[in-house]
């Protein structure tokens, strides 16, 4: 833990307020615009480009740096109102804050430009950044694009297998680096590799999955995957509700319900739930993006990755 967040921490735990992580909601982002803006007004700093970006004025830096430490900016920024870590909090005022990251599509030009600098550079982006005159995070995200051909429209199988042992290769590494023991039993016992729906699109890295992949840049693999995961859930409500006298007794005795209950829990997720999740998931297929807190909040938790994939080539 940072030594900014401890005194905050301590105080939000008084106030019996929980550490947040994860997606910032419409209302921390207006206090992250009204902190920033106090801080302008306490300091006389003239626009927040200059406060976050300090960097891009070497001739006010001095002077904004003096400011910052003067009047706590780092605890100003995160302490009000806002309960995660300060250097998220940080991070996501400089994401809103960026001129450069509102600067529509890319020309030809630029793509081309970029791969020259690329080349020159590597990845560094932040260098890059400051050449074309776009965010750091904008220039890595469009490199990923246009570096190699991608592919469009349905998936091989080819493809779906790629991008299936990448997803597996990482997670077992990910889990040997918190528990090599789970590891090693999953591998002598040939469990099948069951994942948490939080570690698909939070903890992964996409970029390195998207290298494996090869022929798609990694925002198409992530949506592919949980596509894919709703696509087993909605199957998983329909097989539930077809077959629940045969499947009541034992999913009843494994959630600790009776069975009258588990008939009630189905009947709701088929008659109110399953027409909700439907509709999203023909308006997430069209345009071709992740889903949203909504749609994840209604999710499985864990999956099966076999099933998974398996599902998703059965539907095509």
């Amino acid at each position: 833990m940072s030594g900014r967040d401890l005194t905050r921490f301590k105080e939000f735990k008084k106030q019996g307020i929980a550490v947040k992580f994860g997606r910032f909601t419409q209302k921390e982002n207006k206090q992250i615009r009204k902190n920033v803006e106090e801080f302008l007004s306490l300091t006389g700093v003239d626009s927040a480009e200059k406060l976050l970006f300090t960097s891009r004025y070497p001739e006010d830096k001095d002077t904004i740096h003096h400011l910052k430490i003067k009047h706590n900016f780092y605890l100003h920024l995160g302490f009000m109102g806002i309960p995660r870590p300060w250097r998220l909090v940080y991070y996501r005022a400089r994401k809103m804050f960026d001129p450069n990251n509102y600067k529509g599509r890319y020309t030809m030009e630029e793509k081309e430009q970029l791969k020259k600098y690329q080349a020159l550079h590597g990845n560094d982006w932040k260098k890059i950044s400051e050449l074309m005159s776009r965010s750091n995070l904008s220039v890595a995200m469009k490199f990923s694009e246009i570096k190699s051909a991608i592919n469009y429209g349905a998936w091989t199988k080819e493809e779906t297998q790629r991008l299936m042992s990448a997803v597996k290769e990482v997670l077992r590494r990910k889990l040997n680096t918190e528990n090599p023991s789970s590891v090693s039993s999953l591998e002598q016992s040939n469990v099948d590799l069951w994942i948490d729906r939080e570690k698909l699109y939070q903890s992964l890295p996409w970029t390195e999955i998207e290298t494996r992949v090869e022929s798609r840049y990694w925002r198409q693999s992530l949506n592919y995957v949980l596509i894919s995961a709703c696509k087993l859930l909605l199957s998983h409500i329909h097989r539930l509700y077809e077959t629940k006298a045969e499947d009541a007794t034992s999913f009843s005795s494994f959630y600790g319900y009776t069975k009258d209950k588990m008939f009630k829990i189905i009947d709701y997720l088929y008659e109110k739930k399953l027409p909700e999740l439907e509709e999203k998931l023909r308006k997430e297929e069209g345009k071709c993006h992740s889903f949203d807190n909504s749609v994840a909040s209604q999710q499985q938790q864990i999956f099966r990755l076999s099933d998974i994939f398996d599902s998703s080539e059965e539907s095509d």
